[in-house]
């Protein structure tokens, strides 16, 4: 595996595919199911590897975020990416960067109440990254269903010769969606956590949120909304631990 620390050490092989798993680090089980639906289909996989300040609302998330580079470096190459593009933000944002892609649409509502410019981040992140690697194809993973659906916009609206798959949420054996945040939570605050698996089962956002309450957790939304489909989405703080998980929904039980 290259590891590829600036912009200007980068330089891709352009025959064949070249794949790339945008990620922030802190890899774990479901990156693994990204890189591991990945492989098969590219030439070249580059994963990235960054932290990008633009999508952090609180600085003191931000501050909170896992930086361990190599341990996830020792993480890629097992999972058998090419090349770790690992860009430092001063390079990403350079004093004077003044261009942003503020999507609309499906950036609407949900983690943009709650999180103001998260999405903003997110899409400008995505189109330099994809500017800069030139893939063809990109995977994202759906536990992040808005950020998906807002992704899959980008490309659409601003003709990016780009196709986006999404790969199924991974789950612990307690149902709790894989995430970098759940390193944070205590054991008590992990129990508590299973209610938000338990709460998707009810299938519709008014049981989801009578599961989630019944357990001493606050929502920040329960709501069906539709991303790429009929989805019920949950935030929900445990503890100073903020974590959203979802459920596709056929299209019969849009409620």
């Amino acid at each position: 595996m290259i590891v590829v620390r600036s912009l200007r050490e980068l330089d891709l092989p352009r025959h064949g595919t070249v794949g790339l798993v945008p990620t922030m680090g802190a890899l774990h089980g479901g990156h693994a199911a990204l890189l591991a639906a990945a492989r098969p289909a590219c030439d070249v996989l580059v994963a990235s590897l960054f932290v990008n300040p633009a999508q952090f609302s609180e600085p003191s998330d931000l501050a909170a975020y896992p930086h361990d580079f190599e341990r996830d470096a020792a993480f890629a190459a097992e999972h058998g990416v090419d090349v770790l593009f690992a860009p430092p933000a001063e390079e990403m944002y350079p004093p004077g960067f003044a261009t942003w892609v503020d999507p609309a649409g499906a950036a609407e509502g949900l983690e943009s109440a709650h999180r103001p410019g998260h999405f903003r981040g997110v899409a400008t992140v995505c189109l330099k990254l994809f500017n800069i690697v030139r893939p063809q194809i990109a995977w994202f993973g759906r536990k992040d269903a808005q950020q998906v659906a807002v992704v899959r916009q980008l490309v659409r609206d601003l003709n990016l010769p780009i196709e986006i798959r999404a790969v199924d949420t991974v789950r612990d054996a307690d149902g709790l969606a894989l995430s970098s945040r759940n390193a944070r939570l205590s054991a008590d605050e992990r129990e508590r956590a299973r209610a938000i698996p338990r709460a998707l089962e009810a299938r519709d956002a008014a049981g989801a949120r009578a599961v989630l309450e019944a357990s001493g957790l606050e929502p920040d939304y329960v709501e069906v909304a539709d991303l790429d489909g009929p989805t019920l989405v949950v935030a929900a703080r445990v503890g100073a631990t903020r974590l959203i998980d979802n459920v596709p929904l056929p299209e019969g039980e849009r409620r």
